[in-house]
């Protein structure tokens, strides 16, 4: 099993970058940061773009993967989107992840004075994002007119250094999303249901991983074709709460199928607040015997799996 963990953008580089080094010191196999424009009641305090925190992280390691958890159709258009991703791609020597979503609601949805969308319409506009991304990055330009987005002869040249494109980790708990990491996905990521109860999240987690297994089989991708990532602090526990915690989370994410957990970086308040020393405790103590547990399957969502139809 693969370990990734979250560094939200929300303290000035000069803080920052040791996270995101330490991150890589500390063994993980992937690391990720939030593109939102604001989060929750974080938005009045420091926030930074993910593109360009992405950017530096590149800058200041050589193994660990990195990636959105996850680019939001939001804020971003796919033509120039494809622009950020061939660039991070290749700053980052091929070791960029594309975690993707539908958008939720929240200061992100109306910051742009845009009008409000329901479910549905959310699921419509990502499925445009995500197709006309696809084919800007594996064919190198693109034309394409839909309800909410259009491209007139858009370019991604020189293209991205994974080939044919950065891997997409698709982010999906509904019907629809879910066909979509089925079929353009190298990777599917779930939080869950939301709860306030953990037996009951689990439950929920569980329920899913079996309904993408029938999603999967349906778009013929076979039985560990795409990974299945799992964000542990969708829960209503947060995973760092102890070593002990973390490490039982994990081997039930595990017992479920998943190939990939996520947590957070520890905050000293508000969402995921931890102690760092929990998170040492965890990377040297837990973190090896996790990756030990299954063979390792090279970078996660790694392109050389079956490519999405």
């Amino acid at each position: 099993m693969r370990v990734g963990i979250v560094i939200l953008p929300d303290q000035r580089w000069s803080e920052a970058s040791r996270r995101w080094r330490q991150a890589e010191e500390y063994g993980f196999d992937h690391a990720w940061t939030y593109d939102h424009m604001g989060w929750r009641d974080l938005v009045d305090g420091p926030w930074f773009d993910a593109v360009p925190v992405l950017t530096a992280a590149a800058l200041v390691t050589s193994r660990i993967r990195l990636g959105t958890m996850v680019a939001s159709p939001n804020f971003r258009h796919p033509a120039h989107f494809a622009r950020e991703v061939t660039a991070l791609d290749d700053m980052a020597g091929g070791r960029l992840t594309l975690g993707l979503g539908a958008g939720g609601m929240g200061y992100d949805a109306t910051v742009l004075g845009l009008p409000a969308m329901s479910p549905r319409q959310r699921v419509d506009r990502f499925a445009e994002f995500v197709t006309l991304l696809d084919g800007l990055l594996r064919d190198g330009s693109a034309d394409f007119s839909g309800e909410h987005y259009r491209a007139v002869d858009a370019r991604s040249t020189p293209g991205c250094v994974q080939r044919p494109r950065a891997p997409f980790v698709v982010a999906a708990n509904g019907p629809r999303s879910m066909r979509l990491a089925a079929r353009f996905g190298q990777g599917w990521v779930t939080t869950g249901e939301r709860s306030t109860d953990l037996g009951a999240w689990w439950q929920s987690v569980a329920e899913l991983a079996k309904r993408f297994d029938d999603v999967e089989a349906a778009a013929g991708r076979g039985p560990g074709e795409l990974d299945r990532m799992l964000s542990l602090d969708a829960a209503p526990v947060f995973s760092l709460s102890s070593a002990g915690f973390f490490a039982d989370a994990a081997g039930r994410a595990r017992e479920l199928g998943f190939t990939d957990v996520i947590t957070h970086w520890p905050r000293s308040d508000s969402w995921y607040a931890g102690s760092e020393a929990t998170l040492e405790t965890v990377a040297k103590n837990v973190l090896p015997a996790i990756q030990q547990t299954a063979p390792r399957l090279g970078p996660p969502t790694s392109t050389s799996r079956v490519e999405p139809r």
